[in-house]
């Protein structure tokens, strides 16, 4: 938060301080518990991105408070449409900006990085493919993934079908928000249509016995968020979140962060309510960490020792206990 007032201040932002900024650009108690609401708060964030300077601190620093909270992988998602739509970026040097930010905070931290472009459903598919091919030709600097995001209630995904085949080919790796907002057959298209490796939230997927069972057989890993899904109206109650149903089903679950900042939380505090709230074991935990760390966007050979030593991790913490 420090970030965003210093930012307001050296740009002069007309934007409300103290208190009253923390109200803008996170979940507060007295908050609606809305989608609209939720997204409201990336409209004022977005306002904030003035300069390269201010969009490589604000890299550098996610990357530095995921390792303080002891995560040993991190896969950061970031829009470069948005970080570029205050003062017009060119949408390659945002991506540059990002990169030059996130290796800064590896060179202090012991944190691996993969960083996923973001694209929306509800911008056009031009610019879409215009970040998809800029992110491929970042392969090799860090971007190993493209993310498709944005309203899935009010925009289709199949006009982005023939780019994200075309990026999946390019060598990018794909995870597509589906059963957030939208139906339970956003998360079969995503996985059967549009080559899904990943999906993000998917929690309708139990409304739907095809979609669980086509999930199920592929081993499609659900990037799960706990509080961001109440706090967006979801879910109803983080209790009866139906992260256990899906447990339950077979389904592949992680446990996520969504927005750190925006909803106020750490990951270590996401596990703490999947296992006190959702009655979960510590075991229970170690196979969601598990889980994640087998569907990591890395290469093969990284993947594996950071499965390996995060096994050795919890082996240690299970035993102490």
């Amino acid at each position: 938060m420090s970030t965003l007032v210093d930012v307001g201040r050296a740009y002069h932002l007309d934007l409300p301080g103290g208190e009253d900024l923390h109200r803008s650009v996170q979940i507060n108690s007295e908050d609606p518990l809305t989608s609209q609401n939720f997204l409201s708060k990336f409209d004022v964030l977005r306002k904030f991105y003035r300069s390269p300077e201010v969009i490589e601190r604000i890299s550098e620093e996610a990357v530095a408070d995921a390792a303080a909270d002891n995560v040993r992988h991190l896969e950061l998602r970031f829009t470069p449409v948005a970080l570029g739509k205050a003062q017009g970026f060119p949408l390659g040097e945002v991506m540059d900006w990002v990169i030059e930010g996130v290796k800064k905070a590896q060179a202090k931290n012991a944190i691996s990085i993969c960083l996923i472009a973001s694209i929306n459903r509800h911008e056009s598919v031009e610019i879409a493919a215009q970040v998809a091919a800029l992110a491929a030709e970042r392969r090799d600097s860090g971007i190993a993934g493209l993310d498709l995001a944005g309203d899935e209630a009010r925009f289709p995904a199949a006009p982005f079908q023939p780019l994200l085949r075309e990026a999946r080919q390019s060598g990018l790796h794909l995870t597509i928000h589906a059963g957030e907002w939208g139906p339970a057959e956003n998360v079969l298209q995503a996985i059967s249509d549009l080559g899904a490796e990943r999906i993000g939230h998917g929690v309708r997927v139990m409304d739907d016995p095809q979609a669980v069972t086509l999930a199920r057989e592929m081993g499609t890993p659900f990037e799960v968020c706990l509080t961001s899904n109440y706090q967006s109206g979801v879910v109803n109650s983080i209790e009866h979140h139906p992260i256990g149903a899906m447990i339950q089903a077979g389904l592949n679950t992680t446990i996520n962060t969504d927005d750190p900042t925006i909803s106020q939380i750490s990951l270590s505090s996401e596990y703490a309510l999947f296992c006190n709230n959702n009655k979960q074991t510590l075991q229970n935990l170690r196979d969601q960490v598990a889980t994640a760390a087998k569907a990591a966007f890395l290469p093969k050979e990284e993947r594996e020792k950071l499965i390996v030593s995060l096994n050795r991790e919890f082996e240690e913490l299970i035993s102490s206990h």
